[in-house]
């Protein structure tokens, strides 16, 4: 028997019950800077050493963290459901919990890329990548990063994957970020689509959904209640 498709749009929550910070804090700053000084193509070009520092300290974060329940329990869902999962982190913990199918739609921290050709993308071994690593092509390696004012190459892959959703399930974002928000957009007319959120209410909007206003580890715990008695 065929599995439903049950696809995962996951966001910064899931991953800050691991100990990460989430995108943007109540001051506005990201660990301590503005978006634009460290997100952004004009602060590559104004300050690469900063941007490479701050995506330094991103990844040595990263690599104390450990998946938490919720990334294990999408894992754990794979028995049951085609899970996929396309996800606005750029953390690796999807992958280290043992997801198989996982998009990164705003790049991923532990992968570097070339200046010049942006299809030409290394894995970053470790914490480290410095002014003078360099790409094959002689470029310097930046973070393969989708920054603020970049296009999303992934989106167009997400879109035809949440076009065939059997079950949408948001987790851990408020859905403001465009343009992986609008993916809500996509899937077909009769799926149920779940949001796991502790702002759920917050944001509701008009989105025909069913909210569940908990963080990602006991929400997902309410859902599979939900989805596996009515599945």
């Amino acid at each position: 028997m065929k599995k439903q498709k049950l696809v995962v749009l996951s966001g910064a929550g899931i991953s800050a019950e691991s100990g990460l910070a989430t995108f943007r804090g109540s001051d506005g700053l990201w660990e301590g800077h503005r978006v634009e000084d460290v997100a952004t193509p004009g602060a590559w070009r104004k300050n690469p050493d900063l941007v490479l520092e701050f995506y330094n300290e991103r990844r040595k974060s990263a690599l104390k963290a450990e998946p938490n329940a919720a990334h294990k329990r999408l894992v754990a869902w794979e028995k049951r459901f085609d899970v996929d999962i396309v996800t606005q982190n750029v953390d690796n913990l999807h992958e280290r919990a043992g997801s198989k199918k996982v998009i990164h739609l705003h790049g991923q921290l532990f992968q570097s890329r070339s200046t010049k050709n942006p299809e030409a993308v290394f894995p970053i071994d470790g914490w480290a990548l410095n002014r003078g690593d360099l790409a094959p092509d002689g470029s310097q390696l930046r973070p393969h990063i989708v920054w603020f004012g970049e296009d999303v190459p992934m989106m167009d892959p997400a879109i035809d994957i949440a076009s065939r959703a059997d079950i949408l399930v948001v987790v851990g974002t408020s859905l403001q970020v465009y343009p992986a928000a609008s993916l809500v957009q996509y899937v077909p007319r009769n799926c149920p689509i779940y949001v796991v959120d502790p702002g759920a209410s917050a944001f509701s909007g008009s989105l025909k959904a069913r909210f569940i206003a908990e963080p990602a580890t006991t929400g997902l715990a309410t859902l599979e209640e939900i989805i596996f008695n009515e599945g």
